[in-house]
């Protein structure tokens, strides 16, 4: 069994295509299709299920997936612990993080961290916290910023806190609390809210407040993404909050402090085991001394 082989299946398992999972690892699709056939030969079991219109994977096909993925990344990794042996940072940084993220500039950190070490491959995914916490844990992200209410903590992952932040309500300019200075959570319990989907963090931190507040509210709109959210509240179908230093970064909107705001915790998170040379150098361009190094 050779990587090539296990490469060109989840290339396959991944566009659902020979011909595009072909042209993706700079091969020609017979090439591929013979590999293919050799492996699922040795193994006695068939990986893909081809028809004139489709190709999906087998039983014994999603079965074979997630091992060969794990061997990929392995080799991935020692080749990348080899290079740093002699100096050279290579291989892969998967960054993930909340599109509300203030307490570093996320875009002009990956900048200079791919100045710095061209040979790393980048890859970034937005997310949840909760998300982005359970994909650190499992090592398809090597570090992740993320927000939390002040009531958890990322668990199973090594933590640094960045900032703590309160939140601050976000109405259209036009809004009647629009000239106001300050408001307070029973006020706002009487506006229709936008915000994002119940039970993530997000969301949490604001209803845990209403709520220990003895207060209910109306959550109309549910987004996933803080961009949209803003772009909603400008239009007038509700308001919002959001943690200040973010919401001071909006146009469109106008912020209010809240005399009794929430309070949410920006943290960077990286793997407890087996830290990448890529993830290390980042982390130190980063300036987080204090975040744990690997075990």
């Amino acid at each position: 069994m050779e990587l090539q082989q296990m490469r060109y299946v989840v290339a396959v398992a991944e566009t659902n295509s020979f011909t595009r999972a072909a042209e993706q690892c700079l091969v020609v699709q017979s090439a591929l299709s013979h590999q293919i056939a050799r492996l699922e030969k040795e193994l006695g079991a068939r990986l893909f299920e081809r028809t004139s219109r489709r190709v999906r994977l087998t039983p014994a096909g999603t079965a074979f997936l997630p091992a060969a993925r794990q061997c990929l990344d392995a080799a991935e990794r020692a080749a990348a612990e080899v290079a740093a042996a002699v100096g050279e940072v290579r291989g892969r940084l998967a960054v993930g993080l909340i599109p509300s993220v203030a307490a570093v500039d996320i875009p002009r950190a990956l900048r200079d961290f791919h100045r710095q070490y061209p040979a790393v491959r980048i890859s970034l995914r937005v997310g949840a916290s909760e998300e982005l916490v359970e994909q650190v844990r499992e090592g398809a992200l090597e570090v992740a910023f993320l927000g939390l209410p002040t009531t958890a903590r990322p668990e199973g992952v090594d933590a640094r806190e960045l900032a703590r932040d309160l939140l601050v309500a976000v109405v259209a300019p036009d809004h009647p609390l629009a000239e106001q200075s300050t408001v307070d959570l029973r006020r706002l319990s009487s506006e229709v809210f936008v915000d994002l989907p119940a039970n993530t963090a997000g969301r949490i931190q604001s209803d845990q407040a209403f709520a220990a507040a003895g207060l209910g509210r109306d959550v109309a709109f549910e987004v996933t993404n803080a961009d949209f959210l803003a772009r909603l509240v400008g239009q007038g179908l509700g308001i919002a909050m959001l943690p200040s230093a973010y919401a001071s970064q909006l146009t469109g909107v106008t912020t209010i402090e809240v005399t009794d705001a929430p309070a949410r915790v920006e943290y960077v998170i990286c793997g407890r085991v087996g830290r990448t040379p890529a993830a290390t150098a980042f982390l130190a361009l980063l300036d987080l001394p204090s975040v744990p190094g690997p075990k």
